[in-house]
């Protein structure tokens, strides 16, 4: 790829990951800690996510548990959940914070879908608008020591890499509508899933040092089987 393409390229990237950002907070029909990145928590005067001050982990199906490392925190992590889009209240034990999440209906799918399409749709526009102000850069391009045949390649490679950004987008929502759209009768059974999350917490106990997040990514790795499914 031409260097003067490099930052196009950059930019388009930037906005594919915000996407995967975005669709990863929508709750398909489990509790997913997911929903938690945006949310931040003042932490000695830094905001800081959840996920720092916090063990979150997915004790049953539907419900998030989160636990801080400093009962002070309670409070904070509590005020920044009933303030954000989630829509759930938390219940606050005094120790812990849970998160129930109820089953999706229909009509809430539905909307869930809607607001999928809407923020690929953002994203694609995005992207196009990035192709713009790259071609209107190379067009300035013309009667400088640049060639024509140079200013066309580098066109052709932005509308190259606009399409392969557009089908990523594509493919990124096709993928969360299908997961939303999913029956429970499609999802691995629970019964696995909650001995999956028993060997987890069973791992932290032996290693209480070990990688914070441990249980977060193993519990992508269980929503991507369900979709394979």
């Amino acid at each position: 790829m031409n260097e003067k393409n490099k930052i196009y390229d950059d930019k388009m990237t930037k906005t594919i990951n915000n996407l995967d950002g975005e669709l990863a907070t929508i709750r398909a029909g489990r509790a997913n800690p997911h929903v938690l990145d945006k949310l931040a928590v003042d932490y000695y005067g830094t905001p800081t996510p959840i996920q720092q001050v916090a063990n979150v982990s997915v004790p049953e199906a539907r419900m998030i548990q989160i636990q801080p490392w400093e009962k002070s925190m309670l409070k904070a992590i509590e005020k920044a959940i009933l303030t954000s889009d989630i829509g759930i209240n938390p219940t606050n034990d005094g120790t812990s914070i849970r998160l129930v999440f109820p089953e999706l209906t229909e009509e809430r799918r539905k909307e869930l879908v809607k607001d999928v399409k809407k923020k690929g749709e953002a994203s694609k526009v995005a992207v196009r608008n990035i192709r713009r102000d790259g071609n209107d850069a190379f067009k300035k391009l013309k009667g400088t020591d640049v060639s024509e045949d140079e200013i066309q390649d580098l066109e052709d490679q932005i509308q190259k890499l606009t399409d392969k950004m557009i089908a990523k987008v594509d493919k990124a929502v096709e993928e969360k509508i299908e997961k939303i759209k999913l029956n429970e009768n499609n999802y691995i059974n629970s019964s696995k899933i909650d001995e999956l999350i028993q060997a987890i917490r069973n791992y932290r106990r032996a290693y209480p040092n070990g990688q914070r997040n441990l249980e977060i990514y193993i519990l992508d790795l269980v929503y991507e089987l369900m979709e394979n499914e």
